[in-house]
């Protein structure tokens, strides 16, 4: 692995653009876009107040800076950096700015969810969507940029609306089975919206483009029911998280589970292999200390780690939640499938020091990546089955059916690896700190 200097951010606002070309950084209310493979920088644009969320448009010619606090949305354009567009929202704020598919169009939500406007950057046009809900996952496009899904809230009840992204008119309008809709997604293949309900009522349906109900799923009653969703690239496997420490995996021909995945505190499954993360804390001689050093290099004295292979049973930390607090830290938080759908990684709140991957073509557990601090976030390469975490110190992990790696953020100073994201290609890692962002160049061997 190679690492690149260490650059400015603010608000983890740090965005690839779509092409793989440009890196696009905000500090503070400046945009700055470099080239990728050079880092240096190509564009350098000032907008009116610190953004607050940075995205690029789908063809990678356009990016939007919020301002939400001002009610602003500025455009800017990398083949004319001379033109730019700003949206006013005015009084009636701004909560949300997001792209259409084909970026040519801008969807912002205004304050209180009253409406969601929809700019056409060609033709000026303003379109106003009534009634948008203010919940956990409330927009949704389909992954050919064809439809897109929006949960609306009329008279207490919960309604889907399906609209046509070429001219934004409305091809289906359906009441949802929900009480209090949380989310939507549509599946990859762009065939089936699912909907879930809030953490009081376990239920998630499955609606097909017309809005015809193709199945309704509920694992239990009386207790808090779905934490998190994932479809599977191939769009065969629905993942559901619970906050009953479960995951339970429907197939996409019945809608109904076909298995369920557990998270022991005490592992005892022969097949599975536990990493258990070993910290050790270099001795260093003061004959081994310079006064450059000791300004200046970090690695000295950073903690190094290991991977060991526990023997089973092992035993999982478990955090015992507090149930009278608010969103208990219990349950499976977070999900993801590997891009050739072969492998599952989950989390579960009440042992957030531990990842779990699942072999999809067994159905059965694979792995468990004990950290030695909660993780934070975990993301598959693109293109191969190869998994990175982070877990806020000075490493970056990874993960492939070959093993476990730990390897040190070698860079000036304290690096704390807040979050990562891959590069669409799977060649490098694009790692952020609370205020800077470091890129991890993987060499031609591991990326076979």
């Amino acid at each position: 692995m190679n690492f690149s200097e260490v650059f400015k951010q603010s608000n983890q606002l740090c965005k690839v653009s779509p092409d793989g070309k440009y890196l696009a950084t905000c500090v503070q209310y400046r945009l700055v876009v470099r080239d990728f493979n050079s880092l240096q920088i190509v564009h350098l644009y000032t907008c009116l107040d610190p953004v607050m969320h940075m995205e690029w448009s789908s063809d990678s010619l356009f990016i939007l800076c919020a301002m939400y606090k001002r009610g602003l949305v500025q455009v800017w354009s990398l083949e004319q950096p001379d033109w730019h567009c700003k949206i006013d929202e005015g009084s009636i704020g701004l909560v949300s700015s997001r792209w259409s598919p084909d970026g040519r169009h801008i969807l912002n939500t205004t304050e209180f969810n009253l409406r969601v406007t929809v700019w056409s950057l060609c033709t000026k046009a303003v379109s106003y969507i009534k009634y948008p809900k203010a919940c956990q996952k409330g927009v949704d496009f389909t992954a050919d940029g064809r439809y897109m899904a929006l949960a609306e809230r009329r008279e207490c009840k919960d309604y889907i609306s399906v609209f046509v992204c070429d001219d934004w008119h409305l091809l289906r309008h359906f009441e949802s089975e929900t009480q209090d809709l949380a989310g939507l997604e549509w599946s990859p293949n762009c065939c089936v919206l699912a909907v879930w309900d809030n953490c009081l009522e376990y239920k998630i349906l499955l609606y097909s483009l017309d809005g015809r109900l193709l199945s309704s799923y509920s694992a239990y009653e009386w207790s808090l029911g779905i934490k998190s969703v994932a479809w599977s690239p191939s769009s065969q496997f629905l993942a559901v998280g619970s906050y009953d420490e479960k995951v339970r995996i429907l197939n996409h021909i019945t809608w109904k589970k076909i298995t369920e995945f557990e998270h022991p505190a005490t592992i005892i499954n022969t097949k599975a292999v536990v990493f258990k993360e070993v910290e050790k804390r270099p001795v260093v001689g003061s004959e081994d200390l310079s006064i450059h050093q000791l300004t200046v290099d970090n690695s000295l004295f950073s903690t190094q780690s290991k991977y060991e292979i526990t023997q089973l049973p092992a035993q999982v930390p478990v955090i015992k939640p507090d149930p009278d607090r608010a969103n208990p830290k219990i349950g499976i938080s977070a999900l993801a499938f590997s891009a050739d759908n072969r492998f599952l990684a989950t989390k579960n709140d009440n042992m957030p020091q531990s990842l779990w991957v699942w072999d999809m073509q067994r159905l059965s557990l694979l792995a468990v990546l004990e950290q030695t601090a909660p993780v934070r976030c975990f993301v598959w390469d693109p293109r191969r089955p190869r998994l990175a975490l982070c877990t806020g110190n000075t490493k970056v992990y990874l993960w492939s059916p070959a093993g476990c790696v730990s390897v040190n953020v070698p860079v000036e100073g304290s690096f704390q690896v807040q979050s990562l994201f891959w590069h669409c290609s799977g060649s490098s890692l694009v790692l952020l700190s609370k205020e800077h962002i470091c890129l991890c160049y993987m060499e031609a061997e591991e990326e076979k």
